[in-house]
């Protein structure tokens, strides 16, 4: 049993560098490996994520499981996605993984998933009230096995897979790779005012898995 009263003076200012050291080990380990925080700049998220906003986004989950229906994700863009080549990191929501049939749209202007179609509430209104349309051009597109086809909430603002699919129109230059996703973005902590989870929205539990031939 350690006496605290018999150890030396100064005992403490020689394990704080230590433990400062041990700290920033920590701190880089959790950074690389399991949480990381990212700043928004774009509008292309709007209302969900806003310029400025700061989400923590989770590094690991996808290392267990692949990116689901609804899910915000952090991933490296394509070099053909990219106005500025510094521009690496993108942030979007994930409509459909591989296998999907992504449609646009029904007669009530919505996308279809699977033949299932999606209530998509996050989709920017402004301050008139008045929605993006899910999308304003056409597509009907089979996901690549592998890929994601993801779209910003804000969709007049946002160059994603179905921006990339109209100009490209080829289906694997229109998604991303599950291999290029940084990870999930779970909760805006800044600023405070708007804390909140991103949690996956309801639509996205009644769509079914691809159908198999």
């Amino acid at each position: 049993m350690i006496d605290e009263q018999t150890k030396k003076p100064g005992t403490f200012w020689r394990e704080l560098p230590v433990l400062l050291g041990v700290a920033i080990i920590v701190a880089v380990v959790v950074r690389a490996f399991v949480l990381q925080t990212f700043y928004i700049p774009s509008e292309s998220m709007e209302n969900t994520l806003l310029i400025k906003d700061r989400v923590l986004v989770n590094k690991l989950v996808y290392d267990f499981r692949s990116p689901h229906r609804g899910e915000v994700i952090v991933f490296e863009a394509p070099n053909s996605w990219r106005n500025d080549p510094s521009e690496e990191d993108f942030i979007k929501r994930v409509i459909a993984v591989g296998g999907d049939h992504i449609v646009c749209c029904d007669d009530k202007q919505r996308i279809t998933v699977n033949g299932t179609p999606l209530d998509e509430t996050y989709v920017y209104t402004n301050e008139d009230g008045l929605q993006d349309l899910p999308s304003e051009e056409q597509f009907d597109v089979t996901v690549p096995k592998g890929r994601l086809w993801v779209m910003g909430d804000h969709r007049s603002r946002s160059g994603d897979s179905r921006y990339n699919f109209i100009r490209m129109k080829d289906p694997v230059q229109a998604t991303i790779s599950e291999d290029d996703v940084v990870g999930r973005a779970f909760v805006v902590f800044w600023p405070f005012s708007r804390a909140k989870w991103l949690s996956v929205p309801d639509t996205y539990e009644k769509v079914p898995d691809p159908a198999t031939k």
